[in-house]
C-alpha cells in the first residue's frame, strides 16, 4: 500500500483521566469509529494526534464504554464510471487542516485544476511530508497556502474517508484520506500570498463568516460542525 506514513496510523482510547485503553492500528480504509467501536468504546472527542518514536502516528480519543450495536461498516462507494470489478491502487494519504479564524473572518482555500474537485472551496492544510508531525504539517501547509502565521487550538475532528474513483492524473485509485483538523487563530492577519504556486490551490481568502455560505464548499467540508458553528445563527 502506498502512503505518507510508513510507520502507520495507531488509534487509541483513552477514559476520562487519560488511562490508556486499548491501541488499534488502523489499517487502509478503516474508519476509527468501527476499529475502537469493534473493541466495545465509543469516541466522545478526539484528543490528540502526534508521532511516535518508531515513525507512526497515534491518534488519542477520549471514549466511553459502547453499549449495544457496534458500528456498522458500509460499502466502498465508488465515483461515476468506475466498474465494480476495476481495482484500484490503494493509497492511504493523512493530511492536516485548521479552521483558521481573525479578525478578517475565515480562511479558506480553493482546489485547482491540479486536483479532482476544482474551484470547490475548503480549508487550508494538506498531506503531510515524510515524518512530519500533524502540527508541523497544518503550519507549514498555512503558510504555503496562503502566506499566515498561525496559533494552534484544539484538534476539532479526525475525517476518515474511504472510495475508489480517479485521480487527476487518471490512475485509478483505492483512496483512503484520513483528515486531522484542528482549530486555529491569526493574531496578526494580513493580505493572502499563496506561495505553493502551479499547486493544488488557485485561491484563497479571508471570509467574513456571514459569508462563509455563499461559498461552494467541498464535501469534506460542507457539513463541518466547526465551519457552521461560526456562522451567526440569522445565517444558519
Amino acid at each position: 500500500m502506498r502512503t505518507n506514513v510508513p510507520g502507520g496510523l495507531v488509534m487509541v482510547a483513552l477514559d476520562a483521566g487519560g488511562r490508556r485503553l486499548v491501541e488499534s492500528p488502523l489499517c487502509h480504509g478503516e474508519h476509527p469509529d468501527a476499529v475502537l467501536g469493534a473493541a466495545g468504546w465509543l469516541i466522545e472527542s478526539p484528543l490528540f494526534a502526534s508521532m511516535r518514536d518508531d515513525g507512526s502516528l497515534e491518534v488519542g480519543y477520549r471514549v466511553r464504554e459502547l453499549d449495544g450495536i457496534r458500528p456498522a461498516v458500509a460499502p466502498v462507494p465508488r465515483d461515476d464510471g468506475v466498474g465494480e470489478d476495476e481495482v484500484g491502487e490503494p493509497f492511504q494519504r493523512v493530511a492536516a487542516y485548521a479552521v483558521v479564524t481573525s479578525g478578517r473572518g475565515v480562511l479558506l482555500t480553493q482546489f485547482s485544476s491540479r486536483t479532482h474537485v476544482p474551484g470547490d472551496w475548503g480549508l487550508p492544510g494538506g498531506g503531510l511530508d515524510d515524518g512530519e508531525s500533524p502540527v508541523e504539517g497544518v503550519h507549514r501547509e498555512v503558510w504555503e497556502e496562503t502566506g499566515q502565521r498561525i496559533e494552534l487550538g484544539d484538534l476539532l475532528t479526525v475525517q476518515s474517508q474511504h472510495w475508489v474513483g480517479r485521480a487527476p492524473s487518471g490512475v485509478l485509485e483505492d483512496f483512503h484520506a484520513v483528515r486531522i483538523v484542528y482549530g486555529a487563530t491569526c493574531p496578526e492577519p494580513t493580505e493572502v500570498v499563496i506561495h505553493d504556486v502551479g499547486g493544488t490551490t488557485s485561491d484563497a481568502r479571508w471570509v467574513p463568516v456571514e459569508q462563509v455560505r455563499d461559498y461552494r464548499l467541498g464535501s469534506s467540508w460542507r457539513h463541518l460542525a466547526a465551519l457552521h458553528a461560526l456562522v451567526p445563527p440569522s445565517q444558519s
